[in-house]
C-alpha cells in the first residue's frame, strides 16, 4: 500500500470514528472524571473511567464521554475508548504516554499500532502542532480521570 493510499485509510478512519464514536454516554459513579476544553479550537469532553479489582490489578472496564468538536478529537475520543476497555490501569497509561510522544514529535517518532491499534491514524496529526491539542483531548481526560480515581 502506497503513502499516499495509507494517509487515504487513516483519514477515513478519523472520520469514520468521528462520526459514529465509540462509548459517547456518561454513565456516572465512574471511579474518576475528568472535563477538559481545547480553547485554541473549542474542543470540549467530560470522560468517564470505569475500573473494576483493586490496587495494581485494577482493570479498566469502560469509558464512557461526552463532548463536542473537531473530527480529530471525537474520533481521537472514540478511538481511546475503544483501546482502553479491558486494559490495567498501568497498560492504559503506558499507551497514553506512547500516545503524547507521537503526538509531540511533529511527524518524527510513527506511533507504536502494537501500543496504540487503530489510533495509529491520528499519526499524521503530529505534523500540525496546532490540531495536536485535539488529539490530545480525550487521552489527557482520561489521564486527568485516572489520577482522580488513585485519591478516591
Amino acid at each position: 500500500m502506497s503513502s499516499s493510499e495509507l494517509q487515504n485509510l487513516y483519514q477515513q478512519v478519523i472520520l469514520d470514528y468521528s462520526k459514529n464514536p465509540y462509548g459517547v454516554g456518561l454513565l456516572g459513579g465512574a471511579a474518576g472524571q475528568s472535563h477538559q476544553l481545547n480553547p485554541t479550537c473549542g474542543d470540549e469532553i467530560t470522560l468517564e473511567v470505569h475500573l473494576s479489582g483493586e490496587g495494581a490489578d485494577r482493570v479498566v472496564e469502560r469509558i464512557r464521554w461526552e463532548g463536542h468538536g473537531c473530527a480529530i478529537s471525537q474520533a481521537s475520543a472514540s478511538l481511546l475508548t475503544e483501546l482502553a476497555e479491558g486494559l490495567t490501569v498501568e497498560d492504559l497509561r503506558t499507551r497514553i504516554d506512547a500516545f503524547r510522544t507521537a503526538m509531540q514529535s511533529r511527524g518524527k517518532i510513527a506511533p507504536d499500532e502494537e501500543l496504540l491499534g487503530d489510533a495509529v491514524a491520528l499519526g499524521g496529526v503530529s505534523r500540525y502542532v496546532a490540531r495536536v491539542k485535539c488529539a490530545m483531548l480525550g487521552w489527557v481526560a482520561a489521564e486527568h480521570a485516572l489520577v482522580e480515581a488513585e485519591v478516591r
